[in-house]
């Protein structure tokens, strides 16, 4: 039973890991260039599911979607082995998570191969990425249930967990816009792509102004938290939501600095992590603090 229960902490955090992961590569993907490096869609090139010398697109252009595609096979595996880890060890309280990570997987792989039939479309670019989001969400309530660290029997004060609420809507809605903003920028994944008809300055600037609200409500969370929180909250759970402030003040200077210089690409790949880095660490913050329960 140890062992079972050592099996499932380890490839729950390595799920963490793998739809982190495959974020970051997506968007290697896309800043690349390389989204249309394989044609069509379940093969890479119509008669070959691997890239041939023989394609028109270039060769390094196809091998990074190939590859790709190929950590979407390595994550299902891990999926799976998840499952079986759940079914063994009897944890049926983590069935339901362990199997949306299968079939969030599986429609994943579909709505990639719609984003690339359609010619890599903004709007279902943009799914791609929020279905990645929801997946990361529910691979880390799995992998912190796992580790046993939630529940936590946190109660928070009524101001403070209303003011998480509104830290994690305004998450979900600076995410959701910079889906937008990148649907209108440059960085399309090929120089044929359609782009959302919308001006990429005004959409940065909504996306801005939303970070500085989440910013100003997460500075006011941390002062209900040091006004109305006892000492245990303030140390523990008031110790994640200092972290969350300091990585959305880092979020937003990367930000701010690859607009200001042009969208660099290396800018634009850190600030895709620093995306992942912020969800990964507000829905920490909600699920340790319950925040999503009733007062």
């Amino acid at each position: 039973m140890l062992r079972s229960a050592r099996a499932l902490q380890r490839l729950s955090s390595l799920m963490v890991f793998t739809q982190s992961a495959i974020v970051i590569t997506g968007a290697s993907v896309r800043l690349t260039g390389s989204g249309l490096g394989c044609s069509t869609w379940p093969e890479c090139t119509p008669g070959s599911f691997t890239p041939t010398p023989a394609q028109p697109e270039s060769p390094l252009h196809a091998w990074i979607e190939f590859g790709n595609r190929l950590l979407t096979f390595i994550l299902l595996l891990n999926a799976i082995a998840l499952f079986a880890a759940i079914i063994r060890g009897r944890r049926k309280g983590l069935r339901f998570l362990g199997a949306v990570q299968i079939v969030g997987i599986l429609a994943q792989g579909v709505l990639g191969g719609i984003t690339v039939l359609t010619g890599l479309n903004p709007a279902t670019v943009a799914a791609h990425f929020l279905l990645s989001i929801v997946l990361i969400a529910a691979a880390l309530s799995l992998r912190q249930r796992a580790h046993g660290k939630i529940p936590t029997g946190i109660s928070l004060n009524t101001i403070t967990k209303r003011l998480a609420r509104i830290a994690l809507a305004l998450s979900i809605l600076v995410i959701f816009v910079g889906t937008i903003v990148t649907g209108s920028g440059p960085h399309a994944g090929d120089e044929l792509a359609e782009r959302f008809n919308l001006d990429p300055k005004t959409m940065s600037w909504i996306h801005a102004d939303l970070v500085i609200a989440l910013i100003g409500v997460t500075v006011a969370l941390l002062i209900a938290i040091r006004l109305a929180e006892p000492e245990s909250v303030r140390h523990g759970w008031g110790k994640n939501a200092r972290n969350f402030l300091l990585i959305c003040l880092a979020q937003g200077a990367i930000g701010y600095t690859q607009y200001f210089t042009g969208l660099p690409i290396a800018l634009v790949a850190f600030h895709i992590l620093g995306a992942v880095l912020v969800w990964l660490s507000i829905w920490n913050l909600t699920i340790k603090g319950s925040v999503l329960s009733r007062p």
